[in-house]
């Protein structure tokens, strides 16, 4: 196993993490709706007191064995990668919608999102922030041209056109242009009616990621 700075090669075989992905994934989404439970419950303090209780023993339970820091992005010899930590797509991770995201093509992408009560700002709408972040991840996974190279955010700016209702959203991002590890993509996020915040964000290919010959 080598890490390269958070970006793991784990020589997990493809049909392990399989498993591991098919295990995981209802009890992501069972912490899911406990957040949303905790949210918008109505039961009695006594009523709350014992679900803490059993709260707390899973977390025990789960506690047992446990990486001792991030989860990072790992990836095995199988051309296979897996980020389940991360806080828009991780498989893992109940804070993530998560984000159902289709790559088009390399450059052009689309995703889909459900967002409930753990995800609102203002009364009935999604938190701004909340935005951002869907966007940001969206939008970074679009300059990196189909998982062929590797960006970070360098700027990203959003225009507020209206608030965005909680429910299900569609956010669309392309690249707009590229002038050497500069990689520039716009975005919007929305509702049936439209687009609601609308973003641009410079990606910086890291020059320890370009080849010696490109850089």
């Amino acid at each position: 196993m080598s890490d390269f700075g958070g970006f793991v090669h784990d020589e997990i075989p493809n049909h392990e993490v399989d498993r591991i992905e098919a295990a995981y994934a209802p009890l992501t989404a069972a912490v899911r709706e406990l957040v949303d439970a905790t949210i918008r419950t109505t039961v009695s303090p006594e009523e709350a007191g014992l679900a803490l209780a059993e709260v707390e023993a899973v977390v025990a339970r789960l506690r047992k064995e446990q990486l001792p820091g991030p989860a990072g992005v790992r990836f095995n010899s199988e051309g296979r990668g897996w980020n389940w930590g991360n806080a828009a797509v991780g498989l893992r991770n109940a804070i993530a919608p998560p984000l159902e995201i289709t790559h088009v093509r390399s450059g052009l992408s689309h995703a889909s999102a459900d967002l409930g009560a753990a995800y609102e700002g203002p009364p009935g709408l999604v938190h701004g922030g909340v935005t951002a972040l869907l966007l940001d991840h969206l939008m970074g996974e679009t300059a990196a041209a189909a998982f062929t190279r590797i960006t970070f955010t360098g700027t990203l700016t959003l225009v507020y056109r209206r608030g965005t209702p909680l429910g299900p959203v569609r956010l669309d991002a392309r690249i707009d242009r590229e002038e050497g590890r500069k990689v520039w993509v716009v975005a919007s996020i929305g509702d049936a009616e439209g687009p609601t915040v609308e973003a641009e964000g410079l990606f910086i290919i890291p020059r320890w990621a370009v080849p010696e010959e490109q850089s």
